[in-house]
């Protein structure tokens, strides 16, 4: 009798804001903005949020960034400080972290994240992004999610077929364009943690967690 074939391995990637972070990045680094300056906060988040995109596709840097929010929203403060302010504003989600180095050594791990520049440079720093051998940020790749491109661009960098790429997410839209580019999507909130343990489990087919 001839043997049935072995099922092909399956794999893991992420999105990193509202995944990695409790929360969004955005709300509380402009929060923290307006805290630090005094400015209220929906004058911050109206320049914020009017410009960003030109962080996320890589149009601008992030001192041609703060160069013109300051302009705009009348805060003073030194870049340095802005920046140091910006990183400080990422809040972890420990148990995500915990999942990422509970995955087994056969799970090939990838990371899909509309990012900044500085962040996607203080993030491939961090010793717990070793674990990843694909990070696509969307401010080198040129393109956000949810557009295909950005997905193609992860299964190119994950070097294994979309179909065996559970991609993690947040956001419903950027599962639901996950899954038109053929992978299978896991809409995550971190809120229900173990439930979205026991599913990737369930999809890898191996325990991942406690």
């Amino acid at each position: 009798m001839t043997p049935s074939p072995r099922p092909a391995p399956r794999h893991v990637a992420f999105d990193w804001g509202g995944v990695f972070t409790v929360g969004t990045f955005d709300g509380r680094s402009t929060q923290n903005m307006a805290d630090r300056s005094g400015v209220p906060v929906a004058r911050v988040r109206e320049s914020y949020f009017r410009h960003v995109r030109q962080l996320e596709v890589g149009e601008w840097t992030l001192p041609q960034f703060w160069d013109v929010m300051q302009a705009e929203t009348g805060i003073t403060l030194p870049y340095a400080d802005f920046e140091a302010l910006y990183l400080s504003s990422i809040h972890d989600n420990l148990p995500m972290y915990a999942t990422l180095e509970c995955l087994p050594a056969g799970v090939r791990v990838g990371l899909l994240s509309n990012n900044y520049p500085v962040v996607s440079d203080h993030l491939r720093r961090d010793p717990r992004f070793a674990r990843f051998d694909a990070l696509v940020f969307s401010n080198e790749l040129r393109q956000k999610k949810p557009h295909p491109d950005a997905f193609a661009a992860l299964a190119e960098a994950m070097g294994v077929p979309a179909p065996q790429v559970a991609f993690v997410d947040d956001v419903q839209e950027n599962i639901e364009a996950a899954r038109l580019a053929g992978f299978h999507g896991l809409l995550y909130h971190h809120e229900r943690h173990a439930e979205f343990e026991r599913e990737l489990g369930a999809w890898l087919g191996v325990p991942v967690g406690a």
